[in-house]
């Protein structure tokens, strides 16, 4: 071959949909990082606040939480005080929501993009994950900040600080979970554009079939098996198990929430990696 029929790049079409190529999206990770930083900086961009709403969300999402089930409906937090019950039962949620919104349109919403370039479609979903992981990190620091003052201020908060090490392991379940979910729903809706529309019920549906605005303790026996089927009830229940001292904690329904994450993500994979070679016909 001479040197000018030598290629930098050959694709190469995926036969195997149950492959994952991870080499690819390594070699796309300036991509990614650039991926990461747009739908960082861009979200805010135009607003008078600006990255303040990182902050302002969380705070009047529990500020609502908090007059309406704490002050009217009267829903026991379980002598943890309301504002600190609410505020930890969003922080997780809100990553996993946010995730699973904004990867559910993979397909749809980069339509324009995926027909004209070559790149790893799996970078886009990926990059989602990594960019909320940001807006995580600046809640969890709202989080600590009120979790420090009623550290110090009410005496039932007792954490579990030996088991501090798993709330890594919460974080990465809850993205798996906002991953399988969001490119399994992404991959439907290339078909079938009605799941686009119920993916906003649906997340309002779980959330409310999580203990984020009330505490396990006052779920009837009878229904406690049908909420910790939820994947997420476990995780959101084990972060207030840690820091709160107050929650319900089984390793494993903990177990049963990795286990169903990955059996998800792998499931999904497949379904995304089977579209993506004819959603161009669909979109």
């Amino acid at each position: 071959m001479t040197k000018q029929q030598q290629w930098d790049l050959v694709i190469k079409p995926q036969n195997r949909w149950y492959k994952i190529d991870i080499a690819s999206i390594w070699k796309y990770r300036d991509l990614l990082f650039l991926l990461v930083r747009r739908d960082f900086v861009s979200v805010y961009k135009q607003t008078i606040l600006g990255p303040v709403w990182f902050f302002l969300q969380p705070i009047i999402t529990t500020l609502t939480f908090t007059i309406i089930f704490g002050n009217l409906a009267k829903i026991s937090t379980d002598t943890v005080p309301p504002v600190l019950f609410y505020l930890s039962g969003i922080t997780l949620w809100t990553y996993f929501a946010d995730c699973l919104n904004k990867t559910s349109n993979t397909f749809v919403a980069n339509a324009a993009v995926f027909g004209k370039v070559y790149f790893p479609r799996l970078v886009i979903p990926i990059s989602v994950l990594i960019s909320n992981l940001i807006k995580l990190a600046i809640q969890v620091v709202l989080f600590f900040g009120v979790w420090i003052y009623y550290l110090n201020t009410n005496s039932t908060i007792h954490p579990h600080w030996s088991m501090l090490w798993l709330f890594p392991i919460l974080v990465l379940i809850m993205a798996g979970l906002g991953l399988g979910f969001g490119i399994l729903i992404s991959s439907l809706t290339t078909k079938y554009r009605d799941f686009t529309f119920l993916v906003g019920f649906g997340i309002q549906l779980l959330m409310y079939a999580s203990p984020i605005v009330y505490p396990m303790t006052i779920v009837p026996e009878k229904f406690k098996l049908f909420i910790l089927l939820n994947p997420v009830s476990s995780v959101i229940e084990s972060f207030k198990y840690i820091f709160l001292g107050n929650g319900y904690f089984s390793w494993a329904a903990l177990c049963y929430s990795g286990i169903f994450m990955l059996v998800l993500v792998i499931i999904s994979i497949m379904q995304f990696n089977r579209v993506e070679k004819t959603f161009m016909d669909n979109v």
